[in-house]
């Protein structure tokens, strides 16, 4: 009798730490996504602390381009929060080698993640995964369908239609043919070069080989788009060298172009600026029949601070973001955000759903620089943007960028020299 008096003396005090525990555990997270604070005030954190209740949820953004330096303070500190929002690939593995983040492949909530998702936040060898992947984002081109019905011009599919379409355009002159600028460089590698390039190095296989030196960048594969951006600059109206990403934003939802090179992550914002149908088309192929390839690029992935003083917490907030009731919820309130769990997500946007049905069409990669080749000096990635810009002005010769970057990777990457 005394033994069981004990045993449920026990078991009572248990559950009353577990319940003084659980109504104390605040978790805070870190992340450079300010803009969705309020799908996290709203949507999200509500979601998991009415599963949860006893753990609480910060948010606590910085300014995205301020987001690596405060966030390498806090931690330097030991003030960071206990869930730190990561970047893909170099940035993220340097705080995973730093110490910084928890290897989570003891999770059994990773499963529900394919190696692809999971590559953005892995070591180089794949031996540990520091991050929950959440999302990626998908390139293409969204177009004024109010443009196209005017001039009755189809949904191009390869690159001959492309440029019919844009000469069409052009030739009426009521529409920008496509609203893209050079001010900003990124934008012409990154809805440019990469947005276009995997058609010609055939997606992974041709990064992979990059990345194994079994290719290189004066490879025809990865000169020739260049090539097809030194067409564009015909196209992208008067003034585009100054033009900046913003100013390329506003002109395609004010209706003044037709076309915008695109990134997945604009639909949201496009929704509720554009005042006309928006539809969406894959990068054209090069030849009708050829298999196409998109840049489904993981984006961003959580982790575990590795000082974080709640733990079983933060793996339970971890394992609920692993879940496809987070999956739909951010689907659905960020579209153009595509979730990267197995499991399959029903979208609502039409745009969004136009974006996420090329996963089941074409062979998804991710940016050729972003892996490995931008860690030395002269950084690929950057390096990549000013050779877009090039290509696109005349400047350079597609053959001439080809042999300068491939020149500075061989100069610090060994499987290159």
């Amino acid at each position: 009798m005394k033994r069981k008096v004990l045993k449920l003396a026990l078991a009572s005090t248990t559950l009353i730490a577990t319940s003084a525990f659980a109504q104390d555990v605040t978790l805070t997270i870190e992340s450079w996504r300010n803009d969705d604070l309020a799908l996290w005030q709203e949507k999200i954190i509500p979601a998991f602390e009415a599963e949860n209740p006893g753990i609480k949820v910060n948010f606590t953004p910085s300014a995205p381009a301020e987001y690596n330096a405060v966030l390498n303070s806090k931690l330097d500190a030991g003030s960071a929060g206990d869930l730190i929002t990561c970047r893909p690939f170099d940035a993220s593995l340097a705080l995973f080698e730093a110490g910084h983040l928890t290897d989570l492949d003891d999770m059994e909530a990773m499963s529900n993640f394919s190696d692809v998702a999971k590559s953005a936040w892995q070591t180089d060898d794949g031996s540990a995964s520091f991050c929950v992947p959440m999302a990626s984002v998908i390139h293409g081109f969204i177009y004024n369908k109010d443009a196209f019905e005017e001039l009755g011009i189809d949904e191009p599919t390869t690159e001959a239609e492309f440029f019919a379409a844009l000469d069409k355009i052009k030739e009426d002159g009521t529409y920008i043919p496509m609203a893209m600028g050079t001010n900003d460089q990124w934008e012409a590698a990154t809805m440019g070069y990469n947005n276009i390039g995997p058609n010609y190095w055939k997606g992974e296989e041709g990064r992979r080989a990059l990345i194994a030196g079994e290719q290189k960048l004066t490879d025809a594969d990865w000169v020739a788009p260049y090539a097809t951006l030194a067409k564009w600059g015909a196209y992208l109206g008067d003034g585009y060298e100054a033009q900046t990403y913003p100013d390329s934003q506003n002109i395609f939802t004010l209706g003044r172009a037709a076309i915008y090179p695109a990134g997945s992550w604009e639909i949201s914002g496009f929704n509720t600026q554009a005042d006309f149908e928006m539809g969406a088309f894959k990068p054209p192929v090069q030849n009708a029949g050829d298999t196409c390839y998109i840049s489904d690029h993981t984006d961003i992935g959580i982790g575990m601070n590795a000082a974080s003083k709640n733990p079983d917490a933060a793996r339970t907030f971890l394992a609920w973001v692993a879940s496809p009731e987070f999956a739909t919820i951010f689907g659905n309130a960020l579209p153009g955000f595509f979730p990267l769990s197995k499991t399959p997500v029903e979208l609502d946007d039409p745009l969004a759903k136009e974006f996420v049905s090329w996963r089941g069409e074409c062979e998804s990669t991710i940016r050729s620089t972003y892996q490995i080749l931008s860690r030395g000096t002269p950084n690929l990635e950057n390096e990549t943007w000013g050779a877009s810009v090039a290509a696109i002005k005349g400047t350079s010769t597609p053959e001439e960028l080809g042999a300068k970057l491939q020149e500075g990777l061989a100069s610090w990457y060994e499987p290159q020299q």
